[in-house]
This record gives structure tokens, C-alpha cells and sequence, in this order.
């Protein structure tokens, strides 16, 4: 980041500062209060300067310790037979999906549909999460007797 400091950035530069800043972090250069205040400064920041001023007192990404390597999420260390396997090669997990619209369906049901027990629509939530996680357990428990 060496480029002239009153030059405008976009949202690309921000957000490529916030991964660096979140490295920071879990590498525990930083705290967290420390984290807030700095992805704020990030966040309002129009010029390559006012994102300068964020690491001044941090090493630059390039500087991992050696035989470190960044931490690549998609490539877990997870046993084969993980229900996220297969949506980390594909990119996309129908599970997560499911589950995350749950309770949005929980909450419409609650308000749409008149019951006078409407609140046991929010046990939809985990009743889905038993299903679409549930059998995953078992399968993974008969691979290990194979």
C-alpha cells in the first residue's frame, strides 16, 4: 500500500483491508475492542491513506511466519464423510439454506396462520435441524465399522 495516500478506494480495497485486519486478529496481533475500532475506521475510509493509518503498527500480510499458511476454509481437515464435504467441493450447502430459512418460515406461520398454540411453530426450528443434520451421525458412525 505504498500508492499515493489521497487516492480514492472502493469497496474491493475495504473489504481486502478487512481480511487483512481479521488475519490480525485471529493471529491475536490484535484484540477485539481494538478489531471493532479499527474495522470502523476501515468502513468510512475514502482514501488509501485513511486505510494506511489502520496497520501502521502491524506487519504487512506477506509477513507469516514461516511454514505458516493461510487458513483455507473450504479445504477443512474434516473426516471424508462430513455432512459439509460435499457442499465445500460444490461451494453451495442445501443444509445451511434449509436451515437458515427455518425460522423465517417459523416466524410467518406464527403470524399468518391463526392457532391458538401458534408459538409451537418455533419448535419447527430445531425439528428441521434433527432432520436435515440427524442421520448424518449414524451414517458417519457405520463408516467407521467398514
Amino acid at each position: 500500500m505504498t500508492e499515493n495516500p489521497d487516492v480514492r478506494i472502493g469497496t474491493a480495497e475495504r473489504e481486502q483491508a478487512l481480511s487483512n485486519l481479521s488475519e490480525h486478529l485471529s493471529a491475536g496481533r490484535i484484540t477485539l475492542p481494538e478489531f471493532d475500532e479499527r474495522s470502523a475506521v476501515i468502513a468510512g475510509a475514502l482514501t488509501r491513506g485513511q486505510l494506511d493509518s489502520v496497520f501502521t503498527d502491524l506487519p504487512s500480510p506477506s509477513l507469516a511466519p514461516t511454514g505458516s499458511r493461510p487458513l483455507d476454509i473450504s479445504k477443512s481437515n474434516a473426516p471424508a464423510g462430513r455432512a459439509g464435504q460435499d457442499a465445500a467441493d460444490s461451494g453451495w450447502d442445501w443444509r445451511k439454506t434449509v436451515m437458515s430459512i427455518s425460522p423465517v418460515v417459523a416466524l410467518i406461520l406464527f403470524f399468518v396462520v391463526p392457532v391458538s398454540n401458534s408459538w409451537l411453530f418455533f419448535l419447527l426450528v430445531p425439528l428441521v435441524g434433527a432432520v436435515v443434520y440427524g442421520g448424518e451421525r449414524s451414517k458417519d458412525k457405520r463408516k467407521g465399522r467398514e
